[in-house]
């Protein structure tokens, strides 16, 4: 059965299945918009992680499969609670006993599965929680023996409630399906088998750790950190890919690495102490792709954009947040990265910076993220803007009916009318071709300043940005609108009601402001190369194929293998499986058939700190 149909037996499933976000719609924008101010008033006056500090937290431990072989696969996945189709897609493959890969062969499910951020799609609510995640993860695996541990970092999306959905989700230590949450804040650190550890933390929107974050990694963390030990570090965004254009992005996360992991404050003698301890991989989503940066070993000379050779001594940045939203792209990337940047105003920080290369792959790779980010603009895809956000059309277009009806009574008055329809109906050739022309430079007019201060400031042309030039957009359609209503008004007998050409007026305005307004608009986005409209060219597509995670696994020599795994396509076709639990009888969507998953690159072998 489809998605539809599945909707429809919502009541046997115990959730409702969802549609992806539109994130253009104006529903979505509007109210993303006021989470989005009502999550920075959060942020400056009313931190929950200060009240966190009350709740009782301690060191957590991951289950192993086979205590004797002290070694543990582990998953790690971000950005989930979107879609149904994309989410309960990747969920199945994260539950199943046993994940059939093209070339390694079968992988076992992890018996520690970590959600990297933003677990719930577009702002957080109980309801969200509840249809966005909760539902399909408890279908994917209902039960489990081993009782695999799920720990969560918040991203921001989870923050716009002010993290309350979340800690009742996450922090109350009950069981999603088959997995159990242990974590009692937003904000952890799991002990694993050959010296390693694994550490969620929460940024909380960019902004600084607060105290009893920190004084929970210095009694949990710090004190148990001895040579050759080794740690991997969650995050919930990249924010080293930011600094480049934000020097200072970094700055949260290189404290925590100095002052925290390589370093610790004892208090009996006040001062610093080195504890031998090394960050080997740092982890992300927020970004809905799959990137890695590697270290530049002191062997690799300088060059910016020569193809590093695997090397376990190498340590990793990557970014995973193929979880189930909407695809990122990949091409804007940077090459490089030294971290911190050396215009960080960070007083302590390392001297020279660590240089970081981007990996050969990416998923999607460069090419095919190019050719994506076109299809916004594109009438015959089926990720057009209009197409996938109708709502934006309509919105597009009863902007465009106000417009018109505004410049129409400026026209009446430069014509000496006292009534619009009057004016219409007696222009000229050269009110049409001065309307024409009014329109073509309003068009114009922004990708002129554009390309103006981009050669001032840059050298090179930039696209126009800012509210602006969506404005001038509108008014160069409607003043389009305008003249084509003249051309009809002159072929119309002057005994037709006036408000017929009225009605054809508004008609034609919101036909032109919902296509052609649209594509400019969508014209717009795909010329802009930076910034959040940059980021409109996927958003508004809402692609959700091409989706992903990544397992890991930890052997018993103290390396760490990660593989990061792609499915190409998220499954359409939904059979019911009945299920019989605690809580009854109930039943849940089956991939049918199954999802098929792949490596994205070979795996990455990362060396405990001190060995390779």
């Amino acid at each position: 059965m489809d998605f539809h149909e599945l909707r429809r037996r919502a009541d046997e499933l115990r959730f409702v299945p969802q549609e992806p976000v539109r994130w253009l719609a104006p529903k979505e924008l509007a109210r993303t918009a006021v989470k989005v101010c009502l999550a920075a008033v959060f942020a400056d006056y009313s931190d929950k992680r200060e009240i966190q500090g009350a709740l009782e937290a301690g060191l957590l431990r991951a289950p192993l499969a086979d205590p004797d072989a002290e070694e543990i696969w582990i998953d790690f996945v971000a950005d989930l609670g979107d879609g149904f189709e994309a989410t309960a897609s990747v969920a199945s493959a994260l539950g199943a006993d046993r994940l059939a890969v093209d070339g390694p062969g079968s992988l076992p499910r992890g018996s520690l599965l970590v959600l990297g951020g933003d677990q719930v799609y577009p702002v957080a609510s109980a309801t969200a929680y509840e249809d966005r995640m909760k539902g399909p993860y408890r279908a994917a695996l209902p039960s489990a023996p081993d009782k695999p541990l799920m720990v969560a970092l918040p991203g921001n999306h989870d923050w716009y409630d002010g993290l309350t959905a979340f800690l009742r989700m996450f922090a109350q230590e009950s069981e999603i399906g088959g997995w159990q949450t242990r974590q009692t804040r937003s904000y952890f650190a799991v002990e694993l088998p050959q010296r390693w550890w694994l550490v969620g933390l929460d940024s909380q929107l960019g902004s600084y750790f607060d105290d009893p974050q920190r004084r929970y990694f210095e009694t949990h963390l710090s004190p148990r950190l001895r040579p050759g030990d080794s740690v991997i570090v969650c995050s919930a965004e990249p924010t080293w890919v930011r600094s480049g254009e934000r020097p200072d992005a970094f700055n949260s996360l290189h404290w925590f690495d100095r002052n925290i992991v390589r370093s610790r404050f004892d208090r009996t003698t006040r001062e610093r102490e080195e504890t031998g301890a090394s960050i080997r991989l740092w982890l992300t989503g927020d970004k809905h792709h799959y990137a890695r940066y590697a270290e530049r070993l002191p062997v690799d000379g300088a060059g910016a954009d020569d193809v590093l050779p695997p090397d376990p001594r190498r340590r990793q940045m990557v970014t995973c947040g193929l979880g189930g939203a909407f695809l990122s792209s990949t091409h804007r990337l940077p090459k490089a990265l030294p971290l911190p940047p050396a215009t960080s105003r960070m007083w302590r920080k390392d001297h020279p910076p660590t240089a970081f290369a981007l990996a050969q792959h990416t998923y999607p790779d460069a090419a095919e993220s190019r050719s994506l980010a076109r299809a916004i603009a594109t009438p015959w895809s089926r990720y057009w803007l209009p197409r996938r956000n109708p709502g934006f059309a309509v919105l597009a277009g009863a902007v465009q009916m106000v417009i018109v009806l505004i410049m129409s009574g400026a026209f009446a008055l430069a014509e000496g009318r006292r009534h619009p329809v009057g004016a219409l109906r007696s222009a000229g050739a050269d009110d049409l071709l001065g309307l024409l022309c009014t329109s073509a430079a309003l068009f114009v007019l922004p990708f002129v300043i554009g390309c103006w201060r981009g050669l001032l400031r840059e050298r090179r042309p930039r696209a126009p940005s800012g509210p602006v030039v969506a404005a001038l957009f509108q008014t160069a359609v409607a003043a389009a609108a305008l003249t084509v209503t003249a051309a009809i008004a002159r072929s119309i007998p002057s005994s037709w009601n006036g408000l017929v050409l009225l009605a054809i007026l508004l008609v034609v305005a919101a036909v032109m402001g919902a296509s052609l307004g649209s594509q400019l608009f969508a014209l717009w986005v795909l010329w802009t190369n930076r910034g959040l409209v940059a980021e409109w060219q996927m958003s508004g597509q809402s692609l959700d194929d091409h989706k992903g995670f990544l397992r890991m696994h930890l052997a018993r020599d103290g390396t760490l293998t990660l593989y990061p795994l792609a499915l190409d396509g998220t499954c359409r076709n939904w059979g019911l499986a009945e299920v019989v639990d605690k809580e009854g009888v109930w039943k849940r969507p089956v991939p049918e058939p199954g999802p098929t998953v792949r490596l994205i690159e070979d795996p990455v072998v990362i060396a405990r700190h001190g060995q390779g």
